[in-house]
């Protein structure tokens, strides 16, 4: 057993693809492969490397040889391959000569059963496969199974043989502790040698002695830091300690996302502290902080108070002895960038959103749903009903005033160049024509929440223009049929319907689902009848996921959404309840009760609820309404005033006659009125019961 080393050496890879698509699967699959043949095995550990420039692999603890295998081989029904006599007949010697068997082999034959009829096996032993076979087929597989949106065709030094792959490849490293395996990919022969860093490598060519010395030799030799995760944690390492010689309790933004495409950018990082000029701080810092990332890769530094500063960090791949002439470099290059931003935000604050209004009912919004401009109007109507709604005409006032410009800033320069900015700069230019910052902060946060874990409008004019805005989304694209399938969702309906749910439960809003659906859809004329009942079982489905991601059971959540709660800020209250009921010794055998009501009432003819005290003959029956009498008005009582725990706990003293009931009383007595009577007490049971929940799912 030794440790191999696989390296593929190409020229610049895509980085967003390099982590993960390419890297963690390259190597990935090579593992995997080597496992199914058996030159590794569960002991064998795997690292993967990725830079810029190559894909490697280095596995632990495999073999130069796998295991021979015993291998029995179903050959043909025992009626066929012999005669009567026992001797071999021609069908079963021609494929025993298949096999590389001759008649001797016969008498060594096993019978076993398969299926009906007893069948004849021929027992070999299968060898193991040498590294070099198994290493070629695992890399043909790893090859062809990257993920690779998009691959390129390049010719080889013959001048005549294509290739096609994600970026041409120049070398090829395969090592079984020091011996090279012959093994080919890509029209290359493997070997030891390969290429350190495009400019700053001692030598040109850097050969390998050895599986383990792999990243080592790299970094001595080809001054490459080989390792994703270590080059990743080197580039952390540097962008603290340049914020912290800037000093002022600076700090580099941070983006995830980014960072792992500069690291994927990047073979030996070198972090730099750039500048520009203050003025340029007068455009909104998103503006800038978006224009550094997306077209330069730079880290904005922002100030103790996470306000940017003028300063950047720039992650490098060369280490020159004098850095000014890149820190030059990189300051000439984003002033260009950061005019630009200047120029568009100077020319959009000259007109102002109200005239841009107008504009919108020239951008399609969708060929069945008209304009942007029709669609604000549908988003203003919805608006102006909840703001109503919510309790305050002045509410539906400004809601009316914020809808109408929340999409104003799509036609100005600055979204046009920046689309992510949309929102942000309807704030900034209405706080500029004056509207006030509550009417500023809704446009600005009437997208959200934009993602899992978002921040929420940050106050009461921001959720209602956001509820109407997702609202709005969901009913024109229902009512168009334009639903998620599988895991597509090109509208991110799933996100908007999340967005309302977290809405409407976190800030405790007011607001009926059903009715905000019905009100909706209402501006639809293409909806079509059960559009409604659709769309607000999708609103379920997600906030059913949602809670079950909180820590709810399945179960608690199948108990309270099945009665459709209309408020959605009490769902957390009513599982909250459901789960305490759930704990009371009660519970079992009156979630059990509850189920067989419920299946009692549907097959039985209508009952009302209802009971004629008269018609009341057995005693555990009139122990039971009298129960009934007693529990259900203190437990709607307490339901009505939102102690839904003590709702449900109250109804845990109607076990015992319940219990009763069932053991002495016929419900489906012969006589009509008895049984309906009967019925009409279960009814009225089961209504009391099921307020909080439907008590008859927690049933097992």
């Amino acid at each position: 057993m030794k440790n191999l080393l696989v390296e593929l050496f190409v020229e610049e890879l895509p980085p967003k693809a390099l982590k993960r698509k390419l890297g963690e699967s390259f190597a990935g699959v090579l593992l995997e492969q080597l496992k199914a043949q058996g030159l590794a095995s569960g002991e064998s550990k795997l690292t993967a490397y990725a830079s810029p420039r190559r894909l490697a692999a280095h596995i632990t603890a495999v073999a130069p040889q796998a295991a021979d295998k015993s291998v029995s081989q179903k050959l043909m029904p025992v009626s066929v391959g012999l005669d009567a006599a026992g001797n071999a007949t021609p069908a079963l010697l021609k494929k025993l000569q298949a096999l590389g068997a001759d008649a001797s082999a016969v008498p060594k034959l096993k019978r076993a059963m398969d299926g009906k009829a007893e069948a004849l096996f021929h027992d070999s032993t299968a060898k193991g496969a040498t590294l070099a076979e198994g290493l070629q087929k695992a890399l043909h597989e790893s090859l062809a199974r990257l993920p690779i949106p998009k691959v390129m065709t390049y010719q080889l030094a013959d001048g005549w043989t294509d290739v096609k792959f994600v970026r041409p490849a120049h070398a090829l490293v395969a090592l079984h502790g020091g011996d090279v395996v012959p093994v080919q990919a890509l029209g290359l022969q493997s070997g030891r040698s390969t290429k350190g860093h495009r400019f700053e490598a001692a030598q040109a060519q850097v050969s390998i002695p050895d599986a383990d010395s792999y990243a080592q030799t790299l970094a001595r030799e080809g001054a490459v830091i080989a390792s994703f995760a270590e080059r990743r944690a080197e580039i952390e390492r540097q962008l603290k300690e340049a914020a912290a010689r800037v000093g002022g309790g600076a700090r580099p933004i941070e983006d995830d996302a980014l960072l792992d495409e500069v690291t994927a950018l990047v073979e030996r990082p070198n972090v730099l502290t750039c500048e520009f000029e203050r003025e340029f701080l007068e455009v909104p810092q998103e503006c800038l902080i978006l224009t550094m990332k997306a077209n330069q890769k730079y880290f904005p530094l922002l100030d103790a108070k996470g306000r940017l500063t003028n300063k950047f960090l720039v992650v490098s791949n060369i280490r020159p002895q004098d850095a000014s002439a890149v820190v030059g470099g990189n300051e000439r290059v984003v002033r260009p960038r950061l005019a630009d931003a200047k120029f568009f935000f100077d020319q959009d604050r000259r007109k102002t959103l109200e005239s841009r209004v107008p504009g919108l009912a020239k951008v399609v919004y969708h060929n069945k749903l008209g304009t942007q401009g029709e669609r604000i109007e549908r988003v203003r109507a919805i608006a102006k009903v909840i703001g109503a709604q919510m309790g305050s005409d002045h509410l539906a006032h400004e809601a009316d005033i914020a809808a109408r410009l929340a999409k104003a800033d799509l036609l100005t320069d600055m979204v046009g160049e920046f689309p992510e900015l949309q929102g942000i700069m309807g704030g900034y230019y209405a706080r500029h024509d004056k509207l006030g910052d509550e009417v500023a902060f809704a446009i600005e946060d009437h997208y959200r929440p934009r993602f899992a874990g978002d921040a929420l409008p940050r106050n009461d004019l921001g959720l209602v223009v956001a509820l109407a805005d997702k609202l709005e989304t969901l009913s024109g694209l229902f009512a168009i049929g334009q639903l998620p399938t599988g895991d597509k969702d090109p509208f991110a309906l799933r996100r908007h319907a999340l967005g309302i749910v977290r809405m409407l439960m976190e800030k405790d809003l007011p607001l009926e689902l059903g009715a905000l659906v019905t009100e909706s859809l209402g501006l639809f004329s293409q909806a079509q009848p059960g559009t409604a009942e659709q769309l607000t079982d999708f609103i379920y489905e997600r906030l059913a996921g949602s809670l079950r991601e909180q820590g709810f059971s399945a179960q608690e959540v199948e108990a309270v959404l099945a009665l459709k709660p209309q408020r959605l800020g009490d769902v957390v209250k009513r599982l909250n309840a459901v789960r305490a009921f759930a704990a009371l010794p009660e519970a079992p055998a009156l979630a059990a009760a509850n189920k067989r009501i419920g299946n009692i009432l549907k097959k039985a003819e209508k009952a009302d609820a209802h009971v004629n005290e008269r018609l009341l003959k057995e005693e555990a029956e009139k122990a039971l309404y009298a129960a009934t009498q007693k529990i259900a008005p203190q437990a709607r009582a307490q339901f009505e005033s939102g102690d839904y725990t003590a709702s449900l706990q109250t109804l845990a003293g109607l076990r015992g006659p319940v219990d009763a009931f069932f053991d002495d009383v016929m419900v489906n007595a012969e006589e009509a009125d008895l049984r309906l009577n009967r019925l009409g007490l279960l009814a009225t049971l089961h209504q009391a019961m099921n307020r909080v929940a439907d008590l008859s799912r927690l049933a097992q």
